[in-house]
């Protein structure tokens, strides 16, 4: 199996990018390197860097499903509001549960259920 390794976009909040580090998981956080990096550089440097992608953004839906752009994972947010607390809860239960699925997928997390889709051209 794969290392684990994320690239958090610059939307998500840093107490989830301090949780993934906590939990020994190799993170990247893109306000660390380029608040400007469009979404596809983004993507382009998940995938080059084999990296699972955490973002709050759906335009990488589109990318993804419609423009077909070809990702190691995505992990979409979508979770409304600023607590913190109720993301950090479907993100362990992501990690606990479906931990094997992280790759290949596109994970979209709300706050009453985890969505599974499965990528095409996937490597």
């Amino acid at each position: 199996m794969f290392e684990m390794k994320f690239l958090a976009d610059v939307n998500v909040e840093k107490p989830i990018v301090d949780f993934f580090g906590e939990n020994n998981y190799d993170i990247k956080w893109i306000p660390d390197y380029d608040c400007q990096m469009s979404d596809k550089d983004l993507l382009k440097m998940a995938n080059a860097e084999g990296r699972i992608l955490i973002t709050n953004d759906k335009d990488f839906g589109e990318l993804t499903f419609l423009q077909k752009q070809v990702s190691v994972g995505i992990i979409l947010i979508r979770i409304t509001g600023q607590d913190v607390t109720k993301k950090l809860k479907m993100i362990n239960t992501l990690l606990l549960k479906y931990k094997e699925k992280l790759f290949n997928n596109f994970i979209v997390i709300t706050e009453k259920k985890i969505r599974i889709i499965p990528l095409e051209g996937a490597r």
